[in-house]
């Protein structure tokens, strides 16, 4: 699966926001224009004041106009400071809403995808599109309805003043404008490109960190904190560069703005200025007017800064719009079959498999069968392909050809969900979650009585540790589990299995990593957990298959002997050489 190449238009990603998460907050967001009407009117207003200011109080000196004047302008700036302080809270509240709603879509999403999607997406990457690139996607809103309402109308009623004193100085004062265009049109792209960039570095920067705090032992035993740092340091250097490149952009198009408006005032104040002292027009006209036009350009800079933000935001909306995009290829058939005998009497068969990792084969017309309730193992040297079955037999990849048997059903046929709730996994590197043992044991469930979980865990020998954590099984995990032992945190994963009680048990290399006590515990638990199951064993140590029903030796992807352990030692073929390998010096 590749990232889709073609870049959506800003009218497609403005219409899937308005559909998916902007509609649902109508009442709202009208409510917040009208302020935004109200908070952007003011200014026209207040400009419009200026002009009896300075002729009927300050030339005329007319008492009885002051607390007129007086109080219209403060009457301004309540309704201006009421309005913005009312239409900023419900943009919050929108954008707040909106930045949740897509990241829990996104996260949901991101799960139905195929696993191959996550091996080529790094969990930096992966981490700041569902946080940096939300938030960016959300915020953008209030700033560009802001622009829409509040500053749109003032720009409205503040030319209506203008025109309303003298349209031919308006045209003076905005004659640069059209100079604007074709900069700002490419510092849009240029906004826009450094964006993008950004948004990849800042996933960099992300995947680094993550390496950096949970590799942290090994960084310390080889001492590499100093190459470490400078690698971060160097990815932080990349960052902040593209970060200044993107603020440079954005910050070039209100200075332009700036610019085009000191020409348009010295326009103004050159030609005003000469019908001011012939008597053509009085001071408060033009105080009204400079008022009117000085007002103008903090709105169009207001303007000039969302037309930069909209191009960083749309940077970041494409990188969502691209994940949204993506769809699994793993699925449920259309109509599902069910199983044509009961799961636990059903045979596991591999027909032909042909599996490959981009150009590297991995399994080459491999056939095998697992019959029911009996223990199956897979052996062979690493890269032999064992771990690939696994992933086959529960969906998780696909091969290129060949069939997957349950019974008599091809597994492609059979509900994914339900394919995989037929099946448990015990691997050697337990994945456990930063929460108390309990929760990672549960997994969500709460159909557990505590009588059962009992029962799981004194089958599972995680009662023999409990009295030790500080709060049993209320204690937390940790991260990744780095509370516990190698050996605890596998019992946890076999209570887990315990619990879902399913008729197919997977164990892969599930006590390799443990040292003799904890591996006969293990051990012990395992076996009561395959009891009357399906299972296949994946397993280095060949000790622990020597009591299989059946020991298939693989290489390079095939089959290459099967047989009980004592069959196989008399072939004096790839097993025996191996066991002799592993058991010489005990011999």
């Amino acid at each position: 699966m590749t990232q889709p190449t073609t870049v959506p238009s800003s009218r497609a990603i403005i219409h899937w926001m308005w559909q998916d998460y902007l509609r649902h907050h109508v009442p709202l967001l009208l409510f917040a224009m009208l302020l935004m009407t109200v908070e952007g009117a003011m200014l026209g207003l207040l400009s419009y004041l200026i002009e009896p200011m300075f002729d009927k109080v300050f030339v005329s000196g007319n008492r009885a106009a002051i607390p007129v004047v007086a109080g219209s302008i403060f009457a301004i700036f309540v309704a201006r400071a009421l309005s913005g302080f009312g239409q900023r809270v419900m943009m919050a509240h929108v954008g707040q809403q909106v930045s949740s709603a897509l990241q829990r879509d996104l996260v949901g999403h991101m799960l139905t995808l195929d696993n191959y999607w996550f091996q080529t997406m790094s969990p930096g990457s992966l981490i700041e599109r569902v946080r940096g690139d939300t938030g960016a996607a959300a915020g953008i809103w209030s700033t560009v309805l802001a622009a829409g309402g509040r500053d749109v109308i003032a720009l409205v009623s503040l030319f209506s003043v203008a025109i309303s004193i003298d349209w031919l100085w308006t045209l003076i004062a905005v004659a640069g404008v059209p100079l604007l265009v074709l900069p700002i049109i490419a510092l849009q792209k240029w906004v826009r490109g450094t964006s993008r960039l950004v948004r990849v570095l800042a996933g960099v920067i992300s995947t680094r960190l993550d390496e950096i705090f949970h590799g942290v032992t090994t960084i310390k035993l080889n001492r590499t904190e100093t190459l470490e740092g400078e690698r971060f340091g160097s990815a932080l250097r990349d960052l902040i560069s593209a970060r200044l490149r993107s603020v440079a952009g954005q910050a070039g198009i209100p200075a332009l703005m700036d610019i085009i408006a000191g020409l348009g005032f010295f326009g103004v104040l050159s030609y005003g200025g000469l019908q001011i002292i012939e008597g053509e027009k009085t001071v408060g006209e033009f105080m009204s007017f400079f008022t009117a036009m000085a007002l103008v350009f903090e709105p169009l800079r207001r303007l000039g800064n969302v037309s930069g933000s909209w191009q960083v935001a749309l940077a970041s909306l494409e990188r969502l719009h691209h994940v949204f995009d993506e769809k699994p290829t793993i699925l449920s058939p259309a109509n599902p079959v069910a199983l044509s005998v009961p799961p636990q009497d059903a045979d596991i068969e591999l027909r032909g498999i042909h599996m490959a990792y981009a150009d590297t084969p991995v399994l080459n017309g491999l056939t095998l069968t697992a019959k029911a309730g009996q223990m199956t193992a897979l052996v062979g040297s690493s890269g032999a392909g064992k771990s690939t079955v696994f992933n086959l037999l529960t969906r998780l990849i696909e091969p290129q050809s060949g069939e997957i048997l349950l019974g008599d059903t091809p597994i492609d046929q059979l509900d994914l969900g339900g394919l995989r709730d037929l099946c448990s996994v015990v691997t050697q590197d337990t994945l456990l979650f930063d929460e108390t043992l309990r929760d990672n044991i549960l997994l969500g469930r709460t159909d557990v009585s505590e009588a059962k979980l009992k029962e799981v865990l004194e089958a599972a020998h995680i009662a023999d540790f409990l009295p030790g954590l500080p709060n049993g099984l209320d204690s937390p995990a940790g991260p990744r589990g780095t509370n516990l032992s190698g050996g605890q945190r596998q019992r946890v994963a076999i209570a887990r299995a315990l619990l879902r009680d399913t008729p197919i048990l997977l164990l892969d290399e599930a006590t390799s990593a443990l040292d003799v006590k904890s591996e006969k515990v293990v051990q012990e638990a395992l076996e009561r957990l395959s009891s009357n199951r399906t299972t296949l064993v994946i397993a280095h140590r060949l000790a622990t298959v020597r009591d299989a029903d059946k020991i298939v030796v693989m290489d390079k992807g095939c089959v290459v002997e099967e047989g009980t352990h004592d069959s196989l030692l008399e072939q004096d073929g790839l097993y025996s050489g191996l066991y002799k390998l592993q058991f010489a010096s005990n011999t």
